[in-house]
């Protein structure tokens, strides 16, 4: 299951790392737009398998940030 971008911004913090496990609602990423600081949170329960962004990296709308398994 991938965890997208709902909004173009920076990613302003990682709050996962590979292997953990994440139940639905938990915050995985949180983006920075507007200055305003925005969670990404998991939408299912499941064990991170990637993540596909990096702390100040610049996000667009629909962007795959982290894969659950």
């Amino acid at each position: 299951m991938d965890i997208e971008a709902h909004i173009t911004g920076n990613v302003w913090k990682i709050e996962v790392a590979v292997g953990d496990q994440v139940e639905d609602g938990d915050t995985v990423v949180i983006l920075e737009s507007m200055k305003m600081e925005i969670p990404v949170e998991a939408e299912d329960d499941g064990t991170v398998k990637e993540i596909r962004c990096e702390e100040g990296q610049a996000v667009s709308e629909g962007d795959v940030l982290v894969v659950l398994e």
